[in-house]
């Protein structure tokens, strides 16, 4: 998933005048600087490494950044939380600021091809040769905490993190959208001091971190707001909607609640039975009127991304941000996110999605609800901390067909054995298994017919995977003769 691609564009590595980023040198500084952020302990890839919550440690974070001279101070934020949906919200906030004419950096997590996806500007990915140049402003400072922490220096998404500030401050963003990794409370983002916060959606995930309730999710997630900071939160069932409440009225932080101040109305989906459809939303917030917003990501859980998204760009326009209307408009149109809903084929239709528990993948059935196709079969692998019990029950009842296989570029990946003694006692539809990805979408090649749904979900990284497979190699899932 680090792989450097050709397409890039030569650059001169620091220091030197003749080795470019895509000389073999050039290939060597970037990959080594990679490879170092990657060495990390990485509870991405390895979430049993965290005991508790407590293993995220914010001091640790605080220093890194201030012996690189706090850079997250320097620089306008907006800060997003949230189950699901936060990923989406953060790009649709950006967009919209884009639109507006200004410079904004995007932290989001986890990437699909390259390492530098995670921050990006103005839609852009940093150079190798910045990539370089971050990584060396690193060095002497994580050495340093790796002395003082010992065995417990910076993580590899606490440096993400840092470096996606520090790129921003170079690269003198107007406006940073931060997307929290995990939780909100003890995530490496909130050492921030944002304008604006949003807690996008509460459900169940990483619940031996965050709480087997969604009351106490919601509380680890409200951590993100701040003393007298504007929320918006598109959070509507009362138990956590009450538990962000009481964390916002005790920091005295203004709450616009999707159902009270921000009323969306209207859901229409522009009319489609051979794609998942998008739709158009009427949205009424903070004294403004919207009417026939067009979004251009699919599915009805999109209105309410949209909903908390234009409502946080109207209280940056109250903090000096100049966004007009066309500008909100043209900003929900350019937001697109990969792996959510990606159609990647039509012949048969193909779709991959990154929904990784039961509120996503429950969205990603409805969306797919109406479409006009034969049969359905998904390719399902998830990770260890999922409740895949609960994930497998929702896709049986929507599919003819469920795949299961193991994704290979992770070990956080629930194992064969387990999904295929499991798999008895959930499905209720004829169901195989697949050692690997590429052995499921071969067979996908030789068996999936024209007019047929072939969908890929449970994990990011199974889409990922799926996505490049299908780019690599197989490219196109042959209808059967």
């Amino acid at each position: 998933m680090n792989s450097f691609s050709s397409a890039d564009r030569p650059l001169t590595t620091p220091g030197t005048s003749s080795v470019t980023a895509t000389s073999p040198a050039g290939l060597d500084c970037y990959q080594q600087a990679v490879d170092f952020l990657y060495a990390r302990l990485n509870y991405e890839r390895t979430p049993d490494a965290a005991g508790s919550l407590q293993d995220f440690k914010l001091a640790r974070m605080e220093e890194l950044l201030a012996e690189l001279g706090n850079p997250q101070l320097a620089v306008r934020t907006v800060h997003i939380a949230g189950s699901k949906g936060k990923g989406s919200t953060a790009t649709m906030v950006a967009r919209i600021v884009e639109a507006a004419g200004y410079r904004v950096g995007l932290f989001t997590s986890p990437h699909v091809d390259h390492f530098e996806e995670r921050f990006t500007v103005n839609s852009q990915i940093a150079t190798p040769q910045q990539v370089i140049a971050l990584v060396d402003r690193l060095r002497p400072v994580v050495e340093r905490l790796d002395q003082r922490y010992l065995a417990q220096g910076p993580t590899f998404f606490e440096l993400a993190t840092a470096l996606s500030w520090l790129h921003f401050v170079e690269q003198k963003v107007d406006l940073a959208v931060m997307e929290v990794g995990l939780g909100g409370r003890l995530d490496s983002t909130n050492v921030c001091s944002p304008l604006v916060t949003a807690i996008t959606s509460i459900s169940r995930d990483h619940t031996r971190l965050l709480g087997d309730t969604l009351e106490a999710i919601a509380r680890e997630k409200a951590g993100i707001i701040k003393r007298c900071v504007p929320v918006v939160t598109g959070v509507t069932a009362a138990g956590p909607a009450q538990a962000i409440s009481e964390i916002a009225h005790s920091q005295s932080a203004p709450l616009l609640r999707l159902g009270h101040e921000i009323q969306l109305h209207a859901e229409r989906a522009v009319e489609s039975t051979a794609e998942p459809a998008c739709y158009q939303i009427d949205l009424d917030v903070l004294g403004r009127h919207f009417r026939d917003l067009s979004l251009s990501m699919s599915g009805e859980h999109q209105t309410r991304n949209a909903a908390v998204a234009v409502t946080m760009a109207l209280l940056l326009g109250e903090r000096g941000f100049q966004i007009s209307e066309a500008q909100i408009r043209a900003g929900l149109l350019a937001a697109q996110c990969p792996l959510r809903v990606e159609v990647v084929d039509r012949q048969p239709l193909t779709i991959v999605d990154a929904g990784h528990n039961a509120a996503s993948i429950e969205a990603l059935c409805q969306t797919l609800g109406g479409l006009s196709v034969r049969r359905k079969t998904v390719l399902f692998a998830t990770s260890r901390d999922k409740e895949v019990d609960v994930l497998l029950s929702i896709l049986t009842r929507h599919f003819d067909e469920i795949w299961l296989t193991r994704y290979s570029n992770n070990p956080r990946a629930v194992t064969l054995d387990e999904l295929e003694a499991l798999a008895p006692q959930v499905l209720t539809k004829p169901w195989r298994m697949f050692a690997n990805p590429r052995d499921a979408l071969e067979t996908a090649a030789a068996t999936v017919a024209d007019g047929d749904l072939f969908c890929i979900t449970g994990s990011f990284f199974l889409a990922a995977e799926a996505k490049h497979l299908l780019a690599d190699g197989l490219r196109q899932l042959q209808p059967r003769n």
